[in-house]
């Protein structure tokens, strides 16, 4: 009941408030879901894949393929079907892939960024019509409890979307960055692992030339 109070309390800036804070909290646990797969797997399936690839099996494809929710592992199988292209060929190939990637890797900031945005300027409007309503019903005259109860309103409906609106932008941008700091982290471990896959190939392509093994460390 508190919390009921309090939304009505709030005035009618609290009804896009909440729908903020459910679009929020289900994108926030989709991202939350999304990158917790990502950083417990991927390890173990680059690793995989390219001992797979340096040993020349038929298997790096299919274990692609059943891995194909991870990001490295679409951009790795979008690759490999040009193996047969020179070293240049094959690197623009896997440019591409990781271009083709990376607003799934961005998805919903430009959500989490408008919210962040808003939030306080909703509470910020509540505030106003809040204060503007106090004021309506200000009556220097009236000494009765009706018209007090009035003024209060007006400033309990200005404080508590006000602070709903702060605290709703604060969550949001907190996992925001949060998500954010995984991006750059995937860049990077991205371009690590396309360079491994990219040496493997070059190698894989002078063998096919000079039919001479080499050897390459990762």
């Amino acid at each position: 009941m508190f919390l009921i109070d309090l939304f009505v309390a709030g005035g009618v800036v609290m009804y896009p408030l909440l729908g903020f804070s459910i679009l929020a909290i289900a994108l926030i646990i989709e991202r939350c879901i999304f990158w917790s797969k990502v950083n417990r797997q991927q390890r173990r399936v680059v690793r995989d894949v390219l001992t797979a690839y340096q040993m020349g099996s038929d298997t790096v494809l299919p274990k692609l393929k059943h891995n194909s929710d991870l990001p490295i592992a679409r951009i790795f199988m979008e690759a490999l079907e040009m193996d047969y292209a020179p070293p240049q060929a094959f690197h623009n190939f896997l440019e591409g892939a990781i271009q083709a990637e990376l607003p799934l890797l961005r998805r919903f900031n430009t959500i989490f960024d408008t919210i962040v945005a808003a939030a306080p300027l909703l509470g910020l409007l509540g505030t106003v019509t809040g204060l503007i309503r106090s004021f309506a019903n200000l009556d220097l005259g009236s000494v009765g409890q009706e018209g007090t109860a009035r003024v209060t309103g007006g400033i309990s409906e200005a404080l508590v979307s006000t602070a709903t609106g702060l605290i709703v932008a604060l969550l949001v941008l907190l996992f925001s960055n949060t998500f954010r700091g995984f991006y750059r982290r995937q860049l990077a471990l991205i371009q690590e692992y396309t360079n491994q896959l990219e040496a493997l190939h070059f190698c894989r392509y002078q063998e096919g030339r000079t039919g001479s093994p080499i050897e390459v460390s990762q």
